[in-house]
């Protein structure tokens, strides 16, 4: 550690203006007025509103948006999923059994999760955060940073020099904050990509979602707002690079050989989009006056729609640990409170890691005895509704064992 001459001093730098830094960059400033906190976000402000895509957002999440104040910003364009399918076969198979349906309420009145459009709720947050006082500069990169004695030194690629007692990286997966830290990750790559992409149909999806498992991997079909659905298309990395190559007919043929009929003629309306699929979990989610957020601590299966949420609940824990260590007078960027948030976020994270891996190498075996077992398992699930409430609470967040209090819908 070195000491630092003085320069421009902040509480907490927040690297990264996707939706965990402007979550966590709101959180503080809700529960903390005179913290003050900086989001550096590389790219222009209006940014936030080119991202097409939609995320699945679970019901704890959806009561820490609501405690914050954004939640009603973004209620007329999300999509309630009431009911989940998942059925498993072979894209050549005539039918395709549901082995398994899901209630999608955890309380009445409140689905376990909705659809949102992602330009949405960033736009939603980024105003938000700027009415709760964070400081946002766009476009700015965090070039260098310095740990000291009681600050670390943070450059900005413009030359700008800020003192901060925490730095939150929350610049996605190739983060470089934790490389500049030397923080290694542990995981492997998918021979998996998803495809992402919006399509019409000409039946009401009642608010259904539909889980395909399929050879290649799951196809995933969302409910969004009037007669549309967000899908997570899986395959193998070079099939899901041929596909999502083709000519609009083309695309829409092997479409609907996964699609299937069941909401009538399905016609692609958005872009597309492909993503490597991976698993990549940070050794450490702290360092020296840093903490690791979202994709920049953790990369995992989209199997369970769970990624985002994941980085929200980084967010909340994080957000406490800051909150609860300046009301008693603390350093926010001490070991010992970072070591706290570590500890908290990385059982949770392992725990979610496991099971996806699990999931998606069960479902992505094909072979005859491998099929009956887990389809016998799926039914036999089926017909436990204690089992399946456990599974249902889970998909939304509300776990009683260490819930971060936003995430309970109090406040910090």
């Amino acid at each position: 550690m070195t000491e630092l001459t003085p320069a421009e001093r902040a509480d907490v730098v927040i690297a990264g203006g996707g939706t965990v830094g402007l979550v966590l960059a709101l959180a503080i400033r809700t529960a903390d007025p005179h913290a003050r906190v900086i989001l550096a976000d590389a790219r222009p402000l209006e940014a936030v509103g080119r991202d097409d895509r939609c995320s699945a957002i679970a019901a704890a999440v959806r009561r820490m948006l609501d405690r914050l104040g954004v939640w009603h910003r973004v209620a007329d364009v999300a999509e309630p999923i009431l009911a989940m399918e998942v059925t498993d076969s072979r894209l050549a198979d005539r039918a395709r059994p549901v082995f398994l349906t899901f209630e999608g309420t955890v309380a009445p009145g409140e689905p376990f999760a909705h659809m949102v459009p992602n330009a949405d709720l960033l736009v939603a947050l980024q105003e938000a955060a700027r009415a709760a006082g964070v400081e946002i500069r766009a476009p700015a990169t965090v070039k260098t940073f310095t740990p000291g004695t009681g600050w670390t030194r943070i450059r900005f690629a413009d030359g700008a020099e800020v003192d901060a007692r925490l730095l939150v990286a929350a610049d996605g997966l190739e983060s470089r904050l934790r490389a500049l830290a030397g923080i290694p990750t542990v995981g492997h790559d998918y021979d998996q990509s998803a495809i992402v992409t919006t399509v019409a149909h000409e039946k009401p999806h009642h608010g259904v979602a539909v889980q395909h498992f399929l050879p290649p991997g799951p196809f995933a079909i969302l409910p969004l707002r009037g007669n549309r659905s967000s899908l997570v298309w899986n395959e193998t990395r070079d099939t899901a690079a041929r596909i999502a190559a083709l000519d609009e007919f083309s695309f829409e043929l092997e479409l609907e050989r996964r699609f299937g009929t069941f909401l009538g003629k399905v016609t692609p309306v958005g872009s597309r989009s492909v993503f490597p699929l991976q698993i990549r979990v940070a050794r450490r989610f702290v360092g020296p006056r840093l903490a690791l957020a979202g994709d920049a601590a953790h990369r995992v299966h989209p199997i369970a729609g769970q990624g985002l949420n994941l980085g929200f609940r980084d967010a909340a824990a994080l957000a406490e640990v800051i909150v609860d260590a300046r009301r008693l007078g603390r350093d926010p960027g001490a070991a010992d409170v970072l070591d706290a948030y570590d500890h908290w976020r990385r059982v949770d994270t392992l725990e979610m890691g496991t099971a996806t891996d699990s999931l998606n190498r069960l479902f992505a075996t094909d072979l005859a005895p491998v099929r009956a077992i887990r389809d016998f398992g799926l039914g036999l699930v089926d017909r436990l509704p204690s089992l399946k409430k456990t599974f249902i609470t889970r998909a939304a967040g509300l776990t009683e064992r260490g819930q971060p209090r936003l995430l309970s819908g109090q406040s910090i």
